[in-house]
């Protein structure tokens, strides 16, 4: 009887151990995915960058930044929200991505929270793409006690002055803030923003939108009302060279060195462009005998807000508007129901935390246009001649608002088909 020579079959694996070294090894192969798109900008880059604008400006060697310029009351409210957008470039978003993809990866034991954190130290090295530079009131520090992020430390300007609202002291601490930031060569666009302003979209895409565009983005048209002009201007600032517009601007450097360097049409503003600030203050039947004063002695009763004339007057003093996407960055909802008090004036509506649904937030982001009635013009929003979602930024949203943006995930992944007019 012959004996078979039996070959003994593989000891059997562990099953759960073989389960984690699969899990480890897509691990490994994900992060070195994100490593090679880290060191590779162009995959990041979703708009093509427009080289018909050359100028001494951009020759500036290295990475460009943008400079967040913060106009503060006292306290950024939203510093927890702005915390995520500087530090999380692209770790939350990618991690959506991979959910809604059905990944099991990032399902397993909720593993995705420990993958963001590791992805998030890989994207700090995008602290050379932007500059964090905050105006707020006189002697108020940014530290450990009064800011819980890191980016806002030590960033309060040095010099700043008590601004009231509709005063040229709005225009005194924009101007502020384009110096401190102009210091940095490497600061080659300038985007204003106020203490309730939100991000829309993630920081990288961000990033790509703004400096694909040679332009600065500043909302700006033709001014026709009479309420706001002083004739008494006209010997510098001609009528036909009057603008209105959004505060809220996206400057390149060139021109924010104009309106840092300007001692020529802000004096006039500082002059003749002032708030009417009897109106809160008068009965209605007092004003109308100012009013008829006024008339009385061939001149018109002006109130006029600095902060929304200024920037778009000065660049087109300049002879720059054709330097300009004539649209704002930032979203606003304007309340324009009829008032209590026939005084007050339109004002922008505060998103609360029910305002701020997802479906809202998708609206927002999927405006592709802006429709002037003055001048009869339909703005359409494209950055290097690629239709796109019109803001990048939204206000005004409380703590509740901007809390529920970070937990729905709403500084996700851009969806360009949004951006396609109808």
């Amino acid at each position: 009887m012959t004996k078979k020579k039996l070959l003994s079959s593989p000891p059997k694996l562990n099953h759960l151990s073989w389960f984690f070294c699969k899990m480890f090894t897509n691990f490994l192969l994900l992060l070195c995915l994100l490593v090679y798109l880290q060191f590779n900008p162009q995959h990041h880059n979703r708009f093509p960058h427009d080289p018909s604008f050359s100028s001494s400006y951009e020759n500036f060697q290295g990475t460009p930044k943008i400079a967040f310029l913060f106009l503060a009351r006292h306290r950024l409210p939203l510093d927890f929200l702005w915390d995520n957008f500087f530090r999380v470039c692209v770790s939350l978003s990618f991690s959506s991505h991979l959910i809604s993809s059905g990944s099991w990866l990032l399902h397993f034991l909720s593993f995705e929270h420990y993958v963001s954190d590791i992805f998030c130290g890989l994207q700090n090295a995008d602290a050379d793409k932007f500059s964090v530079h905050v105006h707020s009131e006189p002697g108020f520090v940014l530290n450990e006690t009064t800011t819980d992020s890191e980016f806002f430390h030590g960033r309060q300007l040095n010099k700043s002055v008590q601004v009231v609202w509709g005063e040229p002291t709005m225009i005194e601490a924009e101007k502020l803030l384009l110096e401190a930031a102009l210091h940095d060569p490497a600061n080659q666009r300038f985007v204003l923003l106020s203490d309730s302003c939100v991000p829309l979209y993630d920081f990288s895409y961000t990033y790509s939108y703004i400096m694909s565009s040679p332009k600065s983005f500043v909302d700006s048209f033709v001014d026709e009302s009479t309420g706001r002009y002083d004739p008494d201007m006209s010997a510098t600032i001609p009528r036909s060279k009057w603008r209105k517009g959004s505060q809220w601007v996206t400057l390149v450097r060139k021109h924010a060195e104009l309106v840092v360097n300007d001692n020529f049409v802000y004096p006039i503003f500082k002059k003749y462009c002032k708030r009417w600030k009897a109106q809160r203050n008068l009965p209605k039947k007092i004003l109308q005998i100012l009013e008829l004063n006024f008339l009385f002695q061939k001149r018109k009763l002006t109130n006029c807000i600095p902060d929304e004339h200024y920037v778009q007057t000065l660049l087109t003093m300049n002879e720059v508007e054709h330097e300009v996407e004539r649209r704002t960055l930032t979203y606003t909802l304007w309340d324009s129901s009829p008032a209590k008090d026939w005084r007050q004036m339109w004002h922008p509506v505060t998103f609360n935390q029910p305002d701020a649904a997802p479906q809202k937030i998708k609206e927002i982001k999927g405006i592709n246009h802006v429709h002037y009635e003055s001048g009869h013009r339909t703005e359409w929003c494209r950055v290097a001649n690629i239709y796109s979602s019109c803001f990048l930024f939204a206000r005004k949203f409380s703590q509740g608002a901007a809390l529920r943006l970070l937990n729905d995930g709403a500084l996700g992944f851009h969806d360009p088909e949004a951006a396609l007019p109808a």
